[in-house]
């Protein structure tokens, strides 16, 4: 019996002090919409920006013909036909140009003599 008094009197029956509540007005809620959404665009335009650098400079990697691969385009267009002729210098040939000679040759598709005809690589005679 004792040790119950003594137990009551030990134990406090306070509950523990709650954090205080912040509320947050709709105005700050509005202005931190607009704050995230502000830096979403910028990081979606930078993203961009740097995908357009990256893309211009792939494109200005040097897609020209070594000599071997030169010289095989050129005999690859003399097979071809009778008349078409070559309708730019030999060194402004590309690798792109030399895949759609050899597709040509392996696939007989006249669909890529008619876009080397189209860029200018090949002319009628």
């Amino acid at each position: 019996m004792i040790k119950g008094f003594i137990d009551k009197l030990l134990k406090t029956t306070q509950k523990p002090p709650q954090p205080e509540v912040k509320y947050v007005n709709h105005a700050e809620v509005e202005a931190l919409v607009e704050l995230r959404i502000k830096e979403h665009a910028t990081a979606l335009q930078t993203a961009t920006n740097n995908q357009e650098v990256q893309k211009q400079s792939s494109d200005q990697e040097d897609y020209s013909l070594s000599q071997k691969q030169m010289e095989y385009a050129l005999s690859l267009i003399e097979r071809i036909k009778p008349e078409l002729e070559l309708a730019v210098d030999p060194t402004q040939l590309t690798i792109k140009d030399l895949n759609r000679l050899i597709a040509y040759n392996r696939y007989k598709n006249k669909g890529t003599l008619v876009n080397l005809v189209k860029k200018g690589v090949l002319r009628k005679r």
